[in-house]
């Protein structure tokens, strides 16, 4: 197991900057995921890691080494790749030895531990096929088995089940998760699918535009955003978003006015003191926030259900069309075109200033 620090990582291509000074340390053992939308370069800092791509400044230490020059096969890592990169005129067994052959491992020893990986990763009735004769998932446990034979210090993940339907998605989940327990292994993981984070991840990395945005515990990201972008992005159905304006009622104590809801106001307890009376907020509520027994109320116009089985959800419309998203589980005798008083607990709001930061 390793550590890896980031200091004040960099990475231009010409004057355009993709990764904008990213500081993080990860420590020997942990599963750390990155997360973020299309072109928020999480694949280039990870890309960074292995090597792969040069830095363009700042400092990246394996084992408190500095390896920025050194050769991505002598930095300990093992990278499983979206697209598994497999030799198709190899067999499994000859797929996941390669690079053991290549380093000049005696015959004896490489058939050793392939054979152990594969009781692992229960591909020993699969070691003679070839990658053509394999289903997908078959061929992502071929090639995180390829990984696990070299020993690294880090595994790395890039987007590895995005290839995958969605059955086999939830089954690779599992299978990385135990994995991962099993081995105890550093691992750095990307994806875009932030259900895959919230599983699978002691650390979360939220970036956006080359920027660390928030790090944290899934369940603490989830809980405790940072910014409105943090909100929105983890959690889904998503996080419902509605625009107000702050009114100061007491020391301490605040209400906010929804424009889009005849002025209603939702009492409010914030400390943040740059707030003022005036200011333009942004009031977030995740659907299962929503609650018939709550002491605020918004009054809706049901125009779609999805029911679920074990629980429904309503989503209706205000405004200028923005969407409410409200998770129920005594949605069955809920009809779209219905109106609903869709209840909640002030407690339960989050609220963020103009610049989409957090008031607590």
């Amino acid at each position: 197991m390793s550590e890896l620090t980031l200091r004040n990582i960099r990475k231009a291509f010409g004057s355009l900057e993709v990764v904008k000074g990213v500081d993080l340390d990860i420590k020997s053992g942990e599963f750390v995921v990155f997360v973020g939308p299309s072109g928020c370069g999480k694949s280039t800092l990870l890309r960074m890691i292995a090597g792969l791509e040069d830095i363009t400044a700042g400092e990246l230490k394996i084992d408190d080494v500095v390896v920025n020059d050194v050769d991505p096969s002598k930095r300990g890592i093992a990278m499983v790749f979206q697209s598994y990169a497999l030799y198709p005129h190899m067999t499994v067994r000859e797929n996941m030895g390669f690079a053991l052959r290549f380093a000049g491992v005696a015959k004896d020893e490489v058939a050793r531990q392939v054979s152990d990986v594969a009781r692992i990763l229960e591909l020993e009735p699969l070691l003679d096929r070839k990658p053509k004769q394999l289903s997908g998932g078959q061929r992502q446990r071929v090639a995180i088995g390829r990984a696990i034979v070299r020993h690294p210090k880090v595994f790395l993940f890039d987007e590895p089940l995005s290839n995958l339907d969605a059955e086999l998605r939830v089954h690779m989940r599992i299978e990385i998760a135990r994995l991962h327990k099993k081995l105890a292994t550093t691992i750095v993981y990307v994806t875009h699918d932030q259900v895959e984070a919230m599983t699978l991840a002691d650390k979360i990395v939220v970036l956006r535009a080359g920027v660390v945005e928030q790090v944290g515990a899934p369940l603490e990201l989830y809980d405790d955003p940072a910014n409105l972008f943090v909100a929105g992005f983890i959690g889904s159905p998503k996080m419902n978003f509605f625009k107000g304006r702050l009114d100061r009622v007491g020391d301490g104590k605040w209400q906010v006015r929804l424009p889009a809801f005849a002025d209603a106001a939702i009492p409010l307890e914030i400390t943040g003191s740059e707030a003022t009376s005036g200011d333009e907020v942004t009031v977030g509520l995740r659907p299962e926030h929503f609650d018939e027994t709550g002491s605020a109320s918004l009054e809706l116009m049901i125009e779609m259900l999805e029911h679920l089985g074990g629980e429904t959800f309503a989503f209706a419309r205000y405004g200028n069309g923005e969407l409410v998203t409200i998770q129920t589980r005594n949605g069955r005798s809920l009809k779209s075109g219905q109106p609903i008083d869709a209840r909640f607990e002030p407690a339960k709001a989050l609220v963020f200033d103009d610049k989409g930061m957090r008031l607590r």
